[in-house]
């Protein structure tokens, strides 16, 4: 069985399975589950060739990255690249899903190619709790914390996400609005989207404001696409919404889309606040007003945990970077609508 075998049975091209099988980014999800049923139901190994033995030396880091649309993910990867072949580093990118089991993946990769250290850009704490265990490769997990878990191979770093919702939310009703929808996540509570959401109830507490999750939250996967269509549900069960509070630019950004194409304006009729600070919020019509992760921190300090661990020269630790809110064009006063 050969890449081309596969490519026979999927009815997709040979670049396409390779693509595929590598964790390119640009391949739709129905041509992604399409190529790997048939890698699946044939017991495909793609482990043979040149380029997978030369990996098998265990001489990268692999750098494993949950979802294919969070573009805060895309600027960390970047970032990270850059220093670590500053640092005389190869590194290899694995798109996942964002809701796949990293860690699964990560043995899988241990087995076959060996890296010599990961880094996790995006977690899911409950897949670290149950598998973790079964890896000994040093690893830095950013943007979710896994202190308490207890491995001694496995630092973290990230922002404070309830304190950062919390801000957001604290923006909105200080420019006088109540009635906020929130959007977006994975609302598990080993997600970041979880003490993001604890973050807004902290909020509306401390401003003695109502919080009815049912009728003001709606969860969305982090892409333009889930959240255009989750801010329209959203919309639909509660029209009088003066402000919406998304878990990330990405969704800010379809969020704005679905409110325009159902007849609203921003900030005029409804206000926007993102989270991220991702470079496109800058460029965005209107300028979003979004919490800013301090993404250079996080690649500087989680490169920097990984060579030490990787190194034999530092034992696990666990850090939270800075956040900024970071005022646009997006949010005005419920009173000027």
């Amino acid at each position: 069985m050969t890449i081309k075998d596969i490519a026979r049975l999927s009815g997709c091209g040979v670049a396409t399975v390779s693509r595929v099988l590598n964790q390119h980014p640009d391949v739709s999800e129905e041509t992604r589950r399409k190529v790997m049923a048939v890698v699946e139901e044939q017991g495909f190994q793609p482990n043979n060739n040149a380029k997978h033995l030369k990996q098998q030396a265990g001489t990268s880091i692999a750098i494993l990255v949950k979802g294919t649309q969070n573009m805060l993910f895309a600027d960390l990867v970047e970032r990270i690249q850059a220093l670590l072949r500053e640092r005389g580093r190869d590194a290899a990118v694995y798109y996942l899903d964002e809701d796949a089991n990293e860690v699964a993946y990560a043995l899988q990769l241990c087995r076959e190619r060996k890296p010599v250290g990961f880094l996790f850009l995006g977690g899911d704490l409950d897949f670290f709790r149950a598998g973790f265990g079964e890896i000994s490769t040093p690893s830095v997990l950013l943007t979710n914390t896994a202190r308490g878990l207890g491995f001694d191979n496995l630092s973290s770093l990230t922002t404070d996400d309830e304190a950062g919702a919390a801000q957001a939310i604290d923006y909105l009703l200080s420019q006088g609005h109540r009635d906020i929808g929130v959007l977006g996540g994975n609302w598990s509570c080993s997600q970041i989207s979880y003490r993001r959401i604890l973050g807004c109830k902290a909020a509306f507490d401390r401003w003695d404001v109502p919080f009815d999750a049912d009728r003001q939250c709606e969860p969305s996967r982090y892409s333009m696409a889930d959240a255009y269509s989750a801010a329209r549900r959203l919309l639909e069960r509660n029209p009088h919404l003066t402000a919406l509070f998304a878990m990330s630019d990405v969704m800010a950004i379809g969020a704005i889309r679905a409110l325009r194409d159902l007849g609203k304006r921003v900030p005029e009729d409804i206000s926007v606040v993102g989270y991220d600070g991702i470079s496109m919020a800058r460029y965005s019509v209107p300028r979003l007003t979004t919490v800013r992760q301090d993404t250079q921190h996080l690649a500087e300090q989680g490169v920097e945990v990984l060579l030490r661990s990787i190194e034999g020269r530092q034992g696990p630790t666990h850090g939270v970077v800075p956040f900024q809110l970071v005022v646009g064009e997006s949010v005005c006063p419920p009173a000027a609508k």
